[in-house]
């Protein structure tokens, strides 16, 4: 592969997104909720004022879990199904089809990496301004865990452009998608685990959290948020099973992999069969 024609590729989607103003609007967004977040954090206990990071990046999570996996899926979606003159001149050029899936995925990554640097940037220096800096370093863990669900998502969001072709087809499966993997799927493990034995359905759940990226990422920003207490039975199974915090999260992180690495893969195998 030729390093040279992916970057062209990823920096020409990223100039495309920056001119559709997504990068700001979505920067503007995550720092906005940064901030409600930790000003409005408790709220309900009659309090107000910017909590610590620790505190915010607990309450971060769950944003993070709905609306990123959205952004990524509906971003790689429709990428891939632009229209058929654009795609036409880019697959005209003198690159392979295994680069321009690189590269636009590439700069679909940094188009919203820069939207969530920026909006949790801005909104961790203000926050830092006012309470200082203390569990900092976990609010940029769960910066870190929220690009490893970008990646996945946005891989996932190219297999299912690569196989529909059509956009409205592509739009309405990569929502299905989320709705899935952010609401349904616990739904169905939970149903499925009161028609198992006590030991069956244990391992059953342990084995389910790897078929989840949400659940991976959440279990593993609570795990560097030391928010054991609200892990749910997948984490406490996890812990159960490997025996510790650090191994946990090894294992997280190649699941993690291999959510990013297999989409990536057979999208690649189909988009070099297309008749483009």
């Amino acid at each position: 592969m030729d390093l040279n024609a992916i970057l062209t590729v990823a920096r020409q989607e990223l100039t495309i997104n920056v001119r559709n103003k997504w990068t700001l609007v979505f920067a503007a967004v995550f720092g906005v909720m940064a901030l409600a977040i930790s000003y409005f954090g408790l709220i309900t206990a009659g309090t107000l004022g910017f909590q610590g990071f620790v505190r915010t990046s607990a309450s971060l999570l769950n944003l993070v879990l709905y609306m990123v996996p959205l952004l990524a899926l509906i971003m790689g979606g429709l990428s891939f199904t632009s229209e058929k003159s654009a795609s036409e001149l880019l697959f005209a050029q003198p690159v392979t089809r295994t680069e321009i899936l690189i590269g636009k995925l590439a700069g679909l990554f940094i188009s919203i990496s820069l939207a969530m640097l920026i909006g949790f940037g801005l909104a961790g220096v203000i926050i830092a301004s006012q309470v200082g800096s203390g569990g900092s370093i976990r609010y940029l863990l769960l910066i870190v865990f929220s690009l490893l669900l970008v990646m996945v998502f946005l891989s996932l969001g190219a297999l299912v452009a690569m196989l529909c072709h059509r956009k409205a087809k592509t739009f309405g499966i990569t929502l299905f998608l989320w709705f899935f993997f952010v609401l349904l799927y616990d739904l169905l493990v939970i149903g499925v685990t009161f028609l198992l034995k006590e030991r069956t359905a244990n391992t059953f759940i342990f084995a389910s959290l790897f078929g989840n990226p949400v659940d991976m990422v959440r279990v593993g920003s609570l795990i560097v948020l030391d928010g054991k207490e609200i892990f749910g039975t997948a984490g406490a199974m996890l812990l159960r099973f490997l025996g510790g915090e650090k191994a946990s999260l090894v294992f997280l992180l190649i699941g993690l992999a291999v959510w990013i690495g297999v989409p990536l893969w057979l999208s690649q195998r189909v988009l070099s069969r297309q008749d483009v």
